[in-house]
């Protein structure tokens, strides 16, 4: 998969992640248990909407795929330590793993993406 396709697909997830407890917190809710601190989970959603937005406007420049993928390599481990750390302690709603392998996955695509595309400093 080339990275600009791996950038726009993982802006797009991170935009629509983060618009779900905007537009309906209660859903939201319904599947990830109740938030005592609402203010917590739309700042959170406008992170991830803010980092979403950066990587749907990647250009096709080495620039701006590296850019892009420090974006989504960094926004998606940190979710993934998040949702794993808290998810098995019981702290979250385990469903929080489900986000953590979902996060996982795009760290692996970042990753295996063309060598020949790699820009940046995680050139080989």
């Amino acid at each position: 998969m080339r990275q600009l396709d791996i950038a726009r697909s993982h802006g797009l997830y991170n935009v629509i992640t983060g618009l779900w407890p905007l537009a309906h917190m209660r859903s939201f809710e319904l599947v990830f248990g109740p938030k005592s601190d609402t203010w917590l989970v739309r700042t959170v959603a406008g992170l991830l909407i803010a980092n979403g937005l950066a990587q749907l406007r990647t250009a096709d420049s080495s620039d701006s795929l590296a850019q892009a993928r420090r974006i989504g390599i960094g926004t998606a481990a940190t979710l993934a330590f998040i949702d794993a750390f808290y998810g098995f302690s019981g702290r979250i709603s385990k469903m929080y793993l489900l986000d953590a392998a979902a996060e996982l996955t795009w760290i692996l695509l970042w990753r295996r993406s063309s060598s020949k595309e790699r820009t940046g400093p995680l050139k080989k």
